[in-house]
C-alpha cells in the first residue's frame, strides 16, 4: 500500500540515440518475421521463371550448373523489388502482389517463347492491346475462359487477402526502417555480383542475340535491361568534328563509285514477306512437291542470296526499320521497337524520302491493323504520302487462323502505282505467314503435305506454315504479272522479314543461323544478276546501287564505306546524330519535316445523304467493314452494306443530328482508334 502512495518518477525521456538503437533492435526483429519469406519467395519465383525460361528441368539444371553466378544476379533482383513490401502493413497483400507480377511475366515468357522465338521483353508491352487481339490466334476457346477464369480468381483472392490478411503492428518509422535496411543489403550484394559478372564475362549489357541472351544471363536480368536499357547511348568521340570526318569518308568514296545515269523512272516496289522462308531449307524436311516454286524459278534468274534480319520468330517492325532506314536495329536497346519510342515523334532518312527528293511518289501498304506497331503516326516521320492498311481494303480472305490473304496485295500495289502520274515507290508489308501455326489438322486435304520430318510432333504446324507460304508464293507470280502487263519499268524486292516461329535449331538449317530469311530482286530493266549475303540494313543501299542512285546518307554509306574499319561505329553515329545528337550532318536542324500521311489510295467519299422511315443511309465511294457514321467525333453503330452504301443504326443520335452534313465518316480499327475522317 505504501508504495502504491509513493509519487510517480517522471517518464525518462527517450533520446534520438536511445531511440534509433531500439527502432534498430525492433527493426530486426520486426524482419525475422519476414527474413525467410522474402527470399524464399524471390528463390521460388526465380526456379518457376528459369524453369520456364529455359523450357524444363534439363534447362533450368544446366543454367545453376553452368551460370550460377546470373542465378544470383536474377535472384537479387526479384529480391530488391520485394523489399518495398516490408514499407506497408498489409505485407502479406503487398507481397502476393508483387511476387504475383514476377510470376505472370515469367508464365507470359514461357507461353510466348512456346510460339515464337523471341522472349518476353518490355517491348511487347507497348503492344500489349495488340496481345488481346491475337488472343483466339494463340489459344482456343476453351483455354481463353479457362485463363479468363484463373485471373478472376487470382482477383478475388487478392480482395480477400487485402481485406482479411494480416497486417504489421510495427509503426511506420520501424517499418521504414526495415524496408530500407533490406533493400540496402540487397541493393548492394546485387551491385556487387553484377560489377563482378560483367568483370568476369558472365554477364554483359549488350545483346547481340536476345533469345540467347534471355538463356544465357537469366530472364530477370535481360528483361530489366530491356527496360532500362534503351535508345542509343552517346557514342564515344561523338562530336561535330568527328562528324565531319565521317561526311567527308563519305563524299570520298561515294566518288569512286560507279556514275552510270541513275534510274529514276522505274517504280520500285517492296513487298516484306511475313514470316516467308523455303521451309525445305530444314534439314530433315520433305514435301509432296515444292512449296515454293515461283521463289525457287526467280532465285535461278534474277539477284538473290541470304538476308540477316535483326529478329527471330517476331519482331516485324524491326526488320522493316532497317530496310526503310538503313540503320541497325541492334544499335537501339535489347528489344526495342523504335516504331513504339523514337521514330513516334522523330524522322528518319528513308528510302521514301530519298525518292520523294527525285520526284517519286511513296506509299505504304499492309494487311493489317493501321494502327498496328503505330504505323500510322511512325510512316509520317518516314516520309510517306499514303497508307493503305487493312481498314481501307474493300474484300479479302482470311486463313484459318484469322490473317488476312496476301493476294489482296496485288490490287492494292496496282492502286497505288496508278494513283500518281510519277514513278512510285510502294513498300508493303504481308501478314499471311504469321504464326501461330497449329499443331493439330486444320487443313482439309492440303495440297503441300509433309513427306518426311523429323520431329513428328511438329508435322502439322509445319504442314500448315508450308501450305500458307505456299499461297504466298502464288501471290508473288501473281504479282509479277500484273507488273509486267503495266508495260512501265520495274524493280520488285522481296525478302522475309524473320524465320517462322516453328521451334527451329541453327544446327537444323543449312543456312546455320536463325536470323537468315532470303532476299530477291526481280526487275524487268535486264540487270545483270549479282548474288550477294547482305544485312537488312544494307538493302536499300543494295537496291539503289543496281539502279546507278548514290543518294541519301545512309544508302552512300553502305555502299562506299562497308571496308572501312569503323563502318559499324560510325554506322551508330550518324543513327545518334540524327534521332538522338545535334544533327550535325543536316545543319543542327531535322534533315526532314512529317509528311502530310494521306490514310488510304482510295479517298473515302460521301455523295448522299437518305432518309429512309427510322434509318439514315449514307451513299458514297470506297466504303468498307471499318467505315463508320460518326457525328461530333462519337462512332454511331454502323451497318456496311456495300462499297458505296452504308447505314445508320443509331436512332438516338440520328434524332439529334440537324443536318446531314454533320454526319462524317470514320475508318475505325479493330479497337477503336480513328485513323480518318471525311471532311
Amino acid at each position: 500500500m505504501a508504495a502504491l502512495l509513493q509519487p510517480k518518477k517522471p517518464a525518462r525521456r527517450i533520446r534520438g540515440r536511445e531511440f534509433f538503437a531500439g527502432s534498430v533492435k525492433k527493426g530486426w526483429r520486426t524482419s525475422l518475421h519476414v527474413a525467410l519469406a522474402l527470399p524464399a519467395a524471390a528463390l521460388g519465383l526465380n526456379l518457376l521463371i528459369e524453369l520456364l525460361n529455359h523450357k524444363g528441368l534439363t534447362g533450368l539444371g544446366l543454367f545453376l550448373a553452368n551460370n550460377p553466378l546470373a542465378f544470383l544476379v536474377n535472384f537479387l533482383i526479384i529480391l530488391l523489388t520485394l523489399t518495398p513490401c516490408l514499407l506497408f502493413r498489409r505485407r502479406a497483400f503487398c507481397l502476393t502482389l508483387l511476387s504475383l507480377v514476377w510470376a505472370v511475366s515469367g508464365v507470359a515468357n514461357g507461353i510466348i517463347l512456346q510460339n515464337r522465338m523471341t522472349p518476353f521483353t518490355t517491348a511487347d508491352l507497348t503492344v500489349f492491346s495488340t496481345g488481346f487481339e491475337i488472343l483466339p490466334t494463340y489459344f482456343t476457346k476453351f483455354q481463353m475462359v479457362l485463363l479468363g477464369a484463373v485471373c478472376f480468381l487470382i482477383l478475388v483472392g487478392l480482395t480477400l487477402l487485402f481485406l482479411k490478411g494480416p497486417r504489421a503492428a510495427a509503426g511506420f518509422r520501424r517499418r521504414l526502417l526495415s524496408g530500407l535496411l533490406a533493400a540496402a543489403l540487397a541493393g548492394g550484394f546485387l551491385i556487387i555480383s553484377i560489377k563482378f559478372a560483367l568483370l568476369k564475362g558472365i554477364l554483359s549489357p549488350v545483346f547481340s542475340n536476345l533469345a540467347y541472351a534471355y538463356e544465357d544471363y537469366g530472364f530477370a536480368y535481360c528483361f530489366a535491361n530491356t527496360w532500362l536499357n534503351t535508345g542509343i547511348r552517346t557514342p564515344k568521340n561523338y562530336s561535330a568534328a568527328d562528324m565531319e570526318r565521317i561526311r567527308t569518308m563519305i563524299e570520298k568514296n561515294s566518288a569512286a563509285l560507279p556514275q552510270e545515269q541513275a534510274r529514276t523512272d522505274v517504280n520500285i516496289v517492296y513487298v516484306q514477306l511475313e514470316s516467308f522462308f523455303d521451309p525445305q531449307q530444314i534439314k530433315g524436311l520433305e514435301f509432296n512437291q515444292d512449296p515454293v516454286p515461283n521463289w525457287h524459278k526467280l532465285q535461278d534468274d534474277f539477284t538473290t542470296g541470304y538476308l540477316t534480319t535483326p529478329v527471330v520468330g517476331a519482331g516485324t517492325a524491326n526488320t522493316e526499320m532497317e530496310v526503310l532506314t538503313g540503320m541497325r536495329a541492334w544499335f537501339f536497346g535489347p528489344g526495342e521497337y523504335p516504331y513504339k519510342t523514337v521514330l513516334k515523334n522523330c524522322t528518319a532518312e528513308s528510302a521514301a524520302y530519298i525518292l520523294k527528293d527525285l520526284g517519286y511518289g511513296a506509299h505504304a501498304i499492309h494487311n493489317h491493323r493501321g494502327a498496328f506497331y503505330g504505323r500510322n503516326q511512325v510512316y509520317k516521320n518516314l516520309g510517306f504520302d499514303t497508307f493503305t492498311s487493312l481498314e481501307y481494303i474493300s474484300h479479302f480472305t482470311e486463313t484459318p487462323k484469322g490473317w488476312c490473304k496476301d493476294d489482296v496485295l496485288t490490287d492494292e500495289i496496282q492502286a497505288a502505282l496508278d494513283s500518281t502520274n510519277t514513278p512510285d515507290f510502294v513498300f508493303a508489308v504481308s501478314v499471311q505467314g504469321h504464326g501461330k501455326y497449329p499443331s493439330d489438322p486444320v487443313l482439309e486435304d492440303p495440297e503441300i503435305q509433309v513427306a518426311a520430318i523429323a520431329d513428328e510432333d511438329q508435322r502439322y504446324s509445319i504442314e500448315y506454315y508450308a501450305n500458307q507460304i505456299h499461297e504466298m508464293d502464288a501471290f508473288i507470280g501473281q504479282l509479277i504479272q500484273m507488273l509486267e502487263q503495266r508495260g512501265e519499268p520495274a524493280v520488285l524486292v522481296l525478302y522475309g522479314d524473320h524465320l517462322p516461329a516453328l521451334q527451329m535449331e541453327e544446327d537444323n538449317l543449312q543456312s546455320h543461323s536463325l536470323y537468315k530469311t532470303e532476299y530477291l530482286i526481280w526487275d524487268n530493266l535486264g540487270l545483270k544478276k549479282q548474288d550477294q549475303h547482305i544485312k537488312a540494313y544494307q538493302l536499300t543501299a543494295r537496291v539503289f546501287a543496281l539502279l546507278g542512285i548514290h543518294e541519301g546518307t545512309f544508302p552512300q554509306f553502305h555502299q562506299s564505306c562497308q571496308q572501312e574499319s569503323t563502318y559499324l561505329k560510325d554506322l551508330r553515329k550518324l543513327q545518334y546524330d540524327q534521332l538522338y545528337g545535334a544533327n550535325y550532318l543536316s545543319g543542327g536542324q531535322p534533315a526532314y519535316q512529317p509528311s502530310d500521311l494521306q490514310m488510304g489510295v482510295r479517298p473515302i467519299q460521301v455523295t448522299d445523304y437518305i432518309q429512309l422511315l427510322d434509318f439514315w443511309y449514307i451513299v458514297g465511294e470506297n466504303f468498307t467493314q471499318y467505315s463508320k457514321a460518326t457525328v461530333d467525333g462519337e462512332i454511331l453503330e454502323t451497318e456496311f452494306l456495300n462499297g458505296h452504301l452504308l447505314r445508320v443504326l443509331d436512332d438516338e443520335m440520328i434524332q439529334e443530328v440537324s443536318s446531314p452534313d454533320d454526319i462524317k465518316i470514320s475508318q475505325v480499327e479493330a479497337y477503336r482508334e480513328v485513323l480518318s475522317v471525311t471532311e
